[in-house]
């Protein structure tokens, strides 16, 4: 199937099988291989991308499903090499250990702040992050972060 859509801002014009899945595609095709899969049933977040604006987990939609579509993956976020407020908040507060659930976490909070809906409260950012399993970090130090930048 014909798919055509931008990717991180760049137009992509590609013929897919119609199965294939957009996380597939982003790793395989594009080569954007920041976008991790996890569960493969869209419980962990790991593949969450940015699909028009909306958090999007990736491992559950198709490629096609992505045509006229706007989609952003995690290297977006840097700009020139230079880490975005985002990222390098993640890093001033270690708000990461392994790292395999950290571009489905940035993701989701990036289509927050797109829409200057970053929450100001504890409570809040747990909410926002719920849908992102991480194993490692225990969350506090991601909810610091993402404190540190609503201030």
């Amino acid at each position: 199937m014909k798919l055509s859509c931008i990717v991180n801002g760049n137009p992509v014009d590609a013929d897919v099988p119609p199965r294939t899945l957009l996380s597939d595609f982003l790793r395989h095709e594009l080569r954007l291989t920041g976008t991790n899969v996890g569960c493969e049933m869209g419980v962990c977040g790991a593949c969450t991308v940015s699909v028009d604006g909306e958090p999007a987990r990736s491992c559950l939609m198709f490629a096609v499903q992505a045509d006229g579509c706007s989609v952003r993956t995690v290297e977006s976020l840097a700009t020139d090499g230079k880490l975005s407020r985002l990222q390098q908040t993640f890093s001033d507060h270690h708000a990461l250990q392994c790292g395999y659930c950290t571009p489905g976490i940035l993701m989701t909070l990036d289509t927050l702040m797109q829409k200057n809906a970053l929450p100001s409260d504890e409570k809040s950012v747990r909410e926002a992050i719920s849908g992102n399993i991480c194993r490692c970090t225990g969350y506090q130090n991601i909810v610091d972060a993402v404190m540190a930048l609503s201030k």
